[in-house]
């Protein structure tokens, strides 16, 4: 599977966002598709993910009620709406696979860079 993710943007403070990752290849062996964000000399964190099926979500609480991830199978295409950014939120963002339940995630896509002014 291949991923390519796209979105990013230049914002400010309580602006808004929609990131996309698509994938290709292999999708059918896709089990859960998720983002990550790494801000400099920070480590990589879960931000939100999806189940590709049944299309649970699952949240980081520091984007909780903010975020809102969505998946177009038919596209095999999932975003994530970024509402009222806040500078914090300023990082690399990446998508990345599971194709099990507890596998590690992987097929990491290159990135999309958010940031966002205060």
């Amino acid at each position: 599977v291949q991923l390519q993710a796209s979105g990013g943007g230049l914002v400010q403070a309580g602006g808004s966002l929609r990131l996309s990752c698509t994938a290709s290849g292999r999708t059918s062996s896709i089990y859960a598709l998720a983002w990550f964000r790494q801000a400099p000399g920070k480590e990589r964190d879960f931000v939100t993910g999806i189940n590709w099926s049944l299309g649970l979500t699952y949240y980081a609480n520091s984007v909780k009620g903010r975020f809102t991830i969505s998946r177009n199978n038919g596209e095999n295409t999932v975003y994530v709406q970024m509402n009222n950014l806040s500078p914090e939120d300023t990082a690399m963002y990446y998508c990345a696979i599971q194709s099990a339940a507890n596998a590690p995630f992987g097929s990491w896509g290159q990135g999309t860079q958010v940031t966002v002014s205060s």
